[in-house]
Parts: structure tokens; C-alpha cells; sequence
């Protein structure tokens, strides 16, 4: 059965509301005509150039993302920025753009939800309620609970390398510390290193850190775990591959959907 843009992105929507979106950013259809129909699907973290060469090789016309293309509007789209030359790019081979971002970060069983799961974090909560009004779910920013057995910081940064297939994370605290109570926040997640230590976090386990902030909660005997903001939603990001499938299963649509094999984390380790 064919499925048309505007179908799928009804579909994604299902999966991750607009509405649980946070207040600066942006998500949904960042380019394309949703009139088109859907030839194959390619996930990603970041629309790149490399990704977007991946899509047309692949005879792709949708990319699904993470990260928004469009998160700053554009003054003007030509070939002299690298923003104007990837929607140039989008638009003359025909490849449609979806964005999925913080909505996914916050609903229940989105991003935030699998990295909890993956470390084995058990009954854990919402650090940050989505203050959307959602009635059903438990949606927001951030997930806080127990590990399934108390580990050292030297064991948990070793479990985050390994399920998140990691070579390396940077870390703050006594490799020796026993932890239990965990947050986490996939991404970019010091704003909510006080709501964390509020709720009696021991260890928390995000991305981009900054210096001054960590040493002050170094200080406090709070552990830090940078993951990097790579390594804190790819996995997770990937994962989303088999709840879309199932999605369009249902709604009796048989559409390849690939992982994208040119997604990579902008640093490197030497």
C-alpha cells in the first residue's frame, strides 16, 4: 500500500507529539512536499551532508532526525552556507527532512526512556515533567532511579561505554564511590544538574559538560558521567527504527527503513 509523506509524518507524530516539544525548538517537517510518496526511510542523529549523499545512494526520500536542521531560521538558502547548501541538496533530489527532537527526548518510551533502560535503571521517574498537559503518560525531560545492583563509578562508566558502544566518557568523582540513585539526560543535559541533585541523584550521565560546572558538583560528592551528546542518543536514536516499523505494520505499510551508516560523532579520541 503507498504511503504519502503527510501519512507518515502523522504516523511519527503518534510516536513523538509536537506538542511535548520544548518552548525553543523545532521539529517536524523541515523540508519537503508531504504530497510526495514514501519510497524508503533513512534514520539519523544529524542531517550532514554525508547523510544526505547516504540518502540518495540509498534511493532515499526521507530522512528522519534527531536534530532539527532548521533550529535557527535562516537569514537567507544559498550554496555559500553549509545549512543552505544541505536544503539545496534536500530539495534537488527530492529528499523530504522530518525532525524529531526534545518531543522524543521527552515522551514515555522515547530516547530518555531507552538510555534508563539500557543501564538497567529501575522504577525510575521524570526528572522534568513536560508541563505540556498531556493527560495519559508520564512525558519530560530526564529520567531519575536505582540501578538494578549498586555499582562503583569506575563499574557504571564502564557499563555506559559498553552499551552505548563507547571507546571512551569523561568523568568526575571517586572511581571508588558506590552509586545507586541515577539521572540521566541524553543529549545536552547540565540545566538540569539542580533538579537532579534535588531528587537525590548520586551519579548523573549526560553530555557536554562544562568545566565550571562540574567541578562545582564534583565538590557537592555528585558524579558526573559525559557520555558525550553522541554517544547519549544514538543508540537510542537508532532504536527508534523498530517502533516506526511496527507503527507502519500496522497501518499495513511495508517500508524499508534504513539506519544510517554515516552517522558519527564529531569527535575523535587520539
Amino acid at each position: 500500500m503507498e504511503l504519502y509523506i503527510k501519512e507518515l509524518v502523522k504516523i511519527i507524530e503518534s510516536i513523538a507529539p509536537t506538542v511535548l516539544k520544548e518552548d525553543f525548538d523545532n521539529v517536524g517537517l523541515m523540508v519537503g512536499d508531504n504530497r510526495e510518496k514514501v519510497s524508503s526511510i533513512l534514520i539519523a542523529l544529524d542531517c550532514t551532508l554525508d547523510v544526505i549523499e547516504e540518502a540518495k545512494n540509498k534511493q532515499c526520500n526521507f530522512i528522519l532526525t534527531h536534530h532539527p536542521l532548521l533550529f535557527i531560521k535562516p537569514k537567507s538558502i544559498t550554496n555559500e552556507t553549509l545549512q543552505g547548501r544541505k536544503i539545496l541538496s534536500l530539495i534537488k533530489n527530492d529528499i523530504n527532512l522530518y525532525s524529531a527532537h526534545t518531543n522524543l527526548d521527552s515522551v514515555q518510551g522515547g530516547l530518555n526512556d531507552y538510555v534508563a533502560e539500557a543501564l538497567d535503571i529501575k522504577n525510575f521517574k521524570i526528572l522534568d515533567k513536560s508541563p505540556k498537559g498531556m493527560v495519559e503518560g508520564n512525558h519530560g525531560i530526564g529520567r531519575i532511579g536505582k540501578l538494578e545492583s549498586p555499582m562503583t563509578l569506575l563499574e557504571l562508566c564502564n557499563k555506559v561505554k559498553d552499551r552505548f558502544n563507547l571507546k571512551n566518557v569523561r568523568f568526575a568523582g571517586d572511581l571508588n564511590k558506590e552509586i545507586s540513585r541515577v539521572a540521566i539526560i541524553n543529549g545536552s543535559g547540565q540545566d538540569y544538574f539542580f533538579k537532579a541533585k534535588s531528587l537525590g541523584a548520586e551519579c548523573i550521565i549526560t553530555g557536554d559538560t562544562s568545566y565550571h560546572f562540574v567541578s562545582d558538583f564534583k565538590e557537592e560528592d555528585i558524579c558526573i558521567i559525559d557520555a558525550g551528546h553522541f554517544g547519549t542518543e544514538w543508540s537510542a536514536m537508532k532504536s527508534i527504527e523498530t517502533v516506526l516499523k511496527e507503527k507502519l505494520k500496522e497501518a499495513g505499510h511495508d517500508i524499508t527503513i534504513y539506519i544510517s551508516q554515516s552517522a558519527k560523532d564529531p569527535y575523535e579520541v587520539l
